[in-house]
């Protein structure tokens, strides 16, 4: 069996000329934020990346069918639909073979990307290690498949919702090249600043695909993060967010939250705590990622 792989027609004509291509997950629009404003964001990121050069490839499985770009009236109906599945590594698969609709996750997304021949993936912020692992084994597949998957991921650091320093170290344990870009400080998704150093720092995109390039090279396995700190007018510094997640993370164990359903329990109690301002933060940060991933995409194209 092959997948049924369909390719929007922007994304086929780059594919045909050789043309830079940055891969969107679909998370963000079904199970990230309410409509409009999830469609609205979704237009802004690719309009972004077109602006910076490159082509957007939002990927979603429609019907069992591995969209790879959707068109614009695919991107409109995706966004309004509220019988999305949310699609990981283990689910990608089930979702192809059965004929569901499914939005993708990071780990999903770099599937995907790699099967189409995408090297550059824009997305907020990457899963990781949730706090209470160590009894909960609660660890995101996004880990595994950057360890395994020829993808450079651009994103603003694994979600603050987490444990970082647990996430970092896993990372590390799995041989994942981890840059913060233009910056010695791993950021923290809505916060510049983490309090931890970054393993390596990188202040070029042309580095950032030489980089992963040299990784091919060498037959090294998996791909690259890329940790773009979130623009500084928009964040909200760690100190500020470190209660709000602290009582939202709290409020998920009193309720007995778990599982796939903890992460987008937090993110929307964080919404509310912060009175919408944790969405705006969302939004200009996924923004800047994908212009970013963008500039790299460029720099894939002129080593091929």
């Amino acid at each position: 069996m092959t997948p049924d792989i369909r390719y929007s027609a922007e994304v086929a004509a780059a594919r045909q000329f050789g043309g830079p291509i940055v891969a969107l997950e679909s998370t963000i629009i079904t199970h990230g934020m309410p409509y409009p404003r999830n469609l609205e964001t979704a237009r802004a990121v690719e309009n972004d990346i077109r602006a910076a050069g490159a082509v957007p490839a939002t990927i979603a499985v429609i019907d069992g069918h591995l969209h790879v770009g959707l068109e614009t009236s695919q991107l409109e109906a995706l966004a309004q639909r509220s019988d999305i599945a949310k699609l990981s590594r283990a689910d990608l698969p089930v979702a192809l073979a059965t004929g569901i609709s499914g939005a993708t996750t990071v780990a999903a997304t770099m599937i995907a990307a790699r099967a189409a021949g995408i090297r550059v993936f824009a997305t907020g912020g990457i899963g990781g290690v949730h706090k209470g692992a160590e009894l909960s084994f609660d660890i995101s597949a996004d880990l595994q498949e950057l360890a395994q998957t020829p993808v450079t991921v651009v994103c603003a650091g694994a979600k603050a919702i987490l444990d970082l320093p647990k996430t970092l170290e896993v990372l590390e344990t799995l041989g994942v090249p981890v840059f913060a870009y233009g910056q010695d400080a791993l950021p923290a998704f809505w916060s510049r600043d983490s309090g931890l150093a970054a393993p390596m720092r990188a202040d070029n995109p042309a580095d950032i695909a030489a980089s992963a390039a040299m990784r091919a090279a060498l037959g090294v396995p998996g791909g690259q993060l890329v940790a773009n700190p979130v623009p500084e007018a928009d964040e909200i510094p760690g100190g500020e967010m470190a209660p709000v997640i602290a009582q939202a993370t709290a409020e998920a164990a009193e309720q007995g939250i778990q599982g796939k359903a903890v992460t987008p329990f937090l993110l929307g109690r964080i919404l509310e705590l912060t009175a919408g301002r944790s969405l705006e933060t969302n939004i200009a940060l996924v923004r800047a990622n994908a212009r970013l991933a963008a500039a790299i995409a460029k720099e894939f194209t002129r080593l091929a």
